[in-house]
């Protein structure tokens, strides 16, 4: 086979069969293919799409690019949860931690921002010396002893996936539903999970725009685990404002300790209890969603979460310290507002303006292998719905730069829409797909 037959079939609109995405992903997870022709076959993927059965065949190919873990030797179920991004969306920082303290086994791989979207390590790699870098050796045994690890990708795990990942988030092929869907999937079959709760985001700070598109990946992504005898369902959540209040990574991490306390803002704590319900009736810890959303708010408030989230911390090598006392975190050394120039109601809040501003501090990269500023970032005070009076802080912003602070108020000040009428509060959920 040639590569560039596999290129010009997919942007001619053909299917490509079995072995043609087998050896393109195998090339280049072996460094055969370079990554221009891997950039060019993600192109004609986001423009041509794929068939259910390519998907689920790009899927398989990804998975198995390097080892598969089973670790039913250390748990006859493990649950894992994924999002397909958003901005401020911390909730694998509280739900991990919330879960396996229920006794289930939570084995997550994480990946880093794509673009506009936070990335989970990243978020932890603001902690000092966390590692996210674990073996397959030290991924077994931390789960094995402490029910919980939130790691990146193994070198031997998914391989394939792991650079394209990287290679999607600075070469504008993000937002391809079978990318994101294969992508997603193979990370969570090498990594051996039983259930899967998906949180398929949709709205401006989300790769799907709306409800529907939202619902076509999760299907996609529920089809290829039942295809795969996994237990997978996905919650169409909103992405049309960011999720809590902050928005990069050292103030990510500080705001889900706050919500591990018990402190945190409305909606991420709503978010995750919903997430961390259905965790646990799909992990079979508990007989019904019901039960599960009960059993979360019990290890929400009597702390069991919290203790887990420094569990997971000092097992993975991360300063505690910095946990238990947050004003440790990287702090950024420029904070400003953004203040309201009339009053009225909000709106409308652009999450992916605030998400690139975000970026353009230095919280995201531009460029694949950019080093990360875990300060940098911005707190969101207000939601949609609410009332604002002429002068309230609308937003603060936490640069290093001052030429960057200015840009991200100006901009800032443009991602937010006030009127005079009222309007509803957007729903965190939009349905579920099972």
């Amino acid at each position: 086979m040639r590569v560039t037959d596999i290129i010009e079939k997919k942007r001619d609109g053909g299917e490509l069969s079995q072995a043609e995405i087998e050896f393109f992903v195998n090339g280049y997870a072996r460094g055969d293919i370079p990554d221009y022709q891997a950039a060019a076959w993600c192109m004609t993927i986001f423009f041509r799409g794929m068939t259910p059965r390519e998907t689920a065949d790009l899927t398989l190919a990804m998975a198995h690019s390097g080892d598969m873990l089973d670790l039913h030797d250390i748990a006859p179920i493990v649950v894992d949860k994924h999002s397909s991004g958003g901005v401020g969306d911390k909730v694998s920082l509280v739900i991990a931690p919330l879960v396996a303290a229920s006794g289930l086994h939570v084995g997550k791989m994480s990946g880093r921002g794509l673009s506009f979207s936070g990335g989970t390590l990243d978020k932890l790699e603001s902690i000092a010396g966390y590692r996210v870098d674990l073996s397959e050796t030290e991924f077994r045994q931390q789960l094995k002893e402490h029910g919980i690890v939130l790691s990146g990708q193994s070198k031997d795990l998914a391989p394939a996936d792991g650079k394209l990942y990287a290679l999607r988030d600075v070469t504008g092929s993000v937002p391809s539903t079978p990318l994101i869907a294969s992508s997603i999937m193979s990370k969570k079959i090498a990594a051996g999970a039983d259930a899967i709760v998906l949180d398929v985001k949709c709205g401006s700070g989300a790769f799907m725009k709306t409800p529907d598109e939202a619902r076509v990946l999760a299907q996609t992504m529920v089809d290829i685990g039942k295809n795969l005898q996994r237990k997978v369902i996905a919650l169409i959540g909103d992405m049309d404002q960011p999720l809590g209040h902050a928005i990069g990574n050292a103030l990510e991490v500080k705001e889900a300790i706050e919500t591990l306390h018990g402190r945190g803002p409305a909606d991420l704590v709503e978010h995750s209890l919903v997430i961390a319900a259905h965790m646990l009736h799909l992990g079979e810890k508990v007989p019904s969603v019901e039960a599960g959303r009960a059993l979360a708010e019990q290890l929400l408030a009597d702390g069991s979460g919290y203790r887990k989230f420094l569990e997971l911390v000092q097992a993975q090598g991360g300063d505690i310290g910095m946990v238990e006392h947050p004003d440790r975190l990287p702090h950024a050394p420029l904070i400003s507002e953004v203040k309201a120039d009339q009053a009225g109601y909000v709106h409308h809040i652009n999450a992916l303006e605030v998400g690139l501003t975000s970026v353009d501090l230095g919280a995201g990269r531009a460029q694949k292998g950019d080093p990360i500023d875990y300060a940098v970032g911005i707190l969101l005070h207000v939601k949609v719905a609410d009332r604002v009076e002429v002068g309230q802080t609308l937003f603060t912003v936490h640069a290093n730069d001052p030429a960057k602070a200015r840009a991200a108020e100006e901009r800032l000040s443009r991602a937010i829409t006030l009127g005079d009428e009222t309007v509803k509060p957007l729903p965190l959920f939009y349905g579920i797909v099972s």
